[in-house]
């Protein structure tokens, strides 16, 4: 099981990269698979830090049997709150 540290970590980088590959397009998403990959998440690691993320309004899935994301997409609410700490870095 991952640490803390690594938790929020996996779910900071998750949101970093379902940002850069949609462009902040609400209507794209990223498959579990390539989150995995790309990212070099354990699957466990990837479903809890996905859950978490669902839970705080900022992402959604289509999970599959066993827990496990297929599609993750961000809301509106998690492209607000890329965009307003893009502002804040100028």
């Amino acid at each position: 099981m991952a640490t803390l540290h690594e938790r929020k970590h996996y779910r900071e980088t998750i949101m970093k990269s379902l940002y850069e590959t949609t462009e902040g397009n609400r209507f794209l998403g990223v498959t579990g698979a390539n989150l995995r990959d790309d990212l070099q998440i354990p699957e466990q690691d990837l479903a809890a830090a996905c859950a978490y993320l669902v839970g705080e309004g900022l992402v959604t899935v289509d999970w599959a049997q066993g827990n496990t994301p297929v599609m993750v997409t961000l809301t509106h609410q998690g492209i607000r709150l890329l965009e307003a700490e893009e502002e804040e870095r100028g």
